[in-house]
């Protein structure tokens, strides 16, 4: 029995939670930003195509006939679901119930941001062979490193609602790209096996 697109992307609300909380369990630590961007970068998208797939694909299964909308929609509207459950109930335990794990992973966020810095920086260096050149980098990589300052990173917060807000935006873009793919996919075939029919 195909499940609803609604209750497709609830399950995928759980799943997605499921990764976040075997995360924040068993890798809150030193590495627990690092750790997070790989399953948001790899680890999600894979969940979330599958689901869109599987949603497309056993109602494609039972009904033959698909609109270019309706297969759209059957991988779209799981995502949303699933997505937009997940950045507000990850939002709000962050920000409301474990606010240590927000500052530790703005804390390595801005850790990061510096060491990706220094490697940029030391890996130009490197390869500068005028004097002019490296003391103009040394200006702008100094320069740079005023941003890291204690002062100028006290209060920075990368886990606010705006910022939340833009993650999602952007989380949006990859959902319509994957459902018009799905939804163009499906169309085909159901064209194709009208003709075959036909003939």
């Amino acid at each position: 029995m195909t499940k609803s697109p609604s209750t497709l992307g609830i399950i995928l609300f759980g799943a997605t939670m499921i990764v976040f909380f075997v995360v924040y369990y068993f890798f809150s630590g030193v590495n627990y930003f690092d750790i997070s961007l790989k399953a948001n970068a790899f680890v999600l998208p894979l969940m979330y195509a599958g689901a869109a797939f599987w949603s497309v694909k056993s109602y494609w299964n039972n009904n033959r006939e698909v609109s270019f909308k309706q297969a759209f929609n059957r991988a779209f509207v799981p995502m949303f679901v699933g997505g937009i459950l997940s950045i507000f109930s990850i939002f709000a335990y962050l920000n409301f119930v474990d606010t240590d794990a927000k500052k530790l992973l703005n804390y390595q966020y801005v850790q990061r941001q510096k060491s990706e810095l220094d490697h940029e920086y030391t890996s130009a260096r490197k390869i500068l062979k005028h004097q002019k050149d490296i003391d103009e980098l040394d200006k702008k990589y100094k320069e740079r490193l005023q941003s890291f300052t204690p002062q100028a990173v006290k209060g920075k917060d990368m886990l606010t609602a705006s910022h939340f807000s833009g993650y999602f935006a952007a989380i949006l873009i990859f959902y319509v790209v994957l459902s018009v793919f799905f939804g163009a996919f499906f169309r085909t075939k159901t064209i194709y096996q009208e003709e075959t029919n036909q003939e």
